[in-house]
């Protein structure tokens, strides 16, 4: 069963004077089909976590596996592939690409994987409807709602069909009732798809959708 590990990882950034320490020996353990909400405040090293696990930043100590690999021992062309092919993301803009069509947009990781197939197209075109947009994807993202731009990002996030899911501040920008219900969408489909999904969120609503719930604050991470 894939399994991603964090152990005592911590991340330090150089300043004039002594380092900014951001993530001070954080350790998480997450298996597939589990979900876990981390909440905290302002500038606590939220989204430094999530990148850190996303393989977008490395570490400066400790050490993170998915499915036993440690990612940050390949190559960069090697680096960028795992990512591409095991790690989805959702962010808070949906960062949808403004001249591509809907199903374009949802295509991109793939080429990024290796090319866009038959299959590929047909993946992104059940996804798309799997997320009620089936009838929009020849529309450009200016022509949708914000709530039905993030659920393209999600179909996005998961054409490539990743084990890990990160979501940084998914609902962010979408009021309380399409928020709630883009919430509960990236839950169903996480549990459909057995994956792992972590959530960076203020939302007290969408973190409580999360079967865990943990805080980061001055660098350290615990059960809520």
């Amino acid at each position: 069963m894939p399994k991603l590990l964090v152990e005592n990882v911590s991340k330090q950034f150089p300043t004039r004077a002594e380092p900014l320490v951001v993530l001070d020996r954080v350790s998480l353990e997450l298996a597939a089909g589990e979900n876990v909400a981390i909440v905290g405040p302002s500038g606590s090293g939220k989204s430094t976590l999530l990148s850190v696990i996303g393989t977008l930043e490395p570490p400066t100590a400790g050490r993170v596996t998915l499915d036993g690999q440690d990612p940050f021992g390949l190559d960069e062309p090697g680096l960028a592939r795992f990512r591409s092919r095991n790690i989805g993301f959702v962010f808070q803009d949906h960062c949808l690409l403004p001249q591509c069509s809907v199903l374009e947009n949802v295509l991109v990781p793939t080429m990024a994987a290796g090319g866009t197939s038959a299959e590929s197209v047909r993946r992104g075109r059940a996804l798309l409807d799997r997320v009620g947009l089936g009838n929009r994807l020849d529309h450009r993202p200016a022509e949708l709602s914000g709530g039905e731009r993030q659920r393209a990002a999600l179909a996005r996030a998961l054409v490539n069909r990743p084990m890990l899911l990160l979501a940084d501040e998914p609902t962010g920008n979408l009021d309380r009732a399409t928020g709630t219900r883009v919430g509960e969408l990236l839950l169903e489909l996480q549990q459909q798809q057995r994956m792992m999904l972590i959530v960076v969120t203020h939302s007290a609503r969408l973190a409580g959708m999360m079967t865990r719930r943990l805080q980061l604050d001055q660098g350290r991470l615990e059960e809520e």
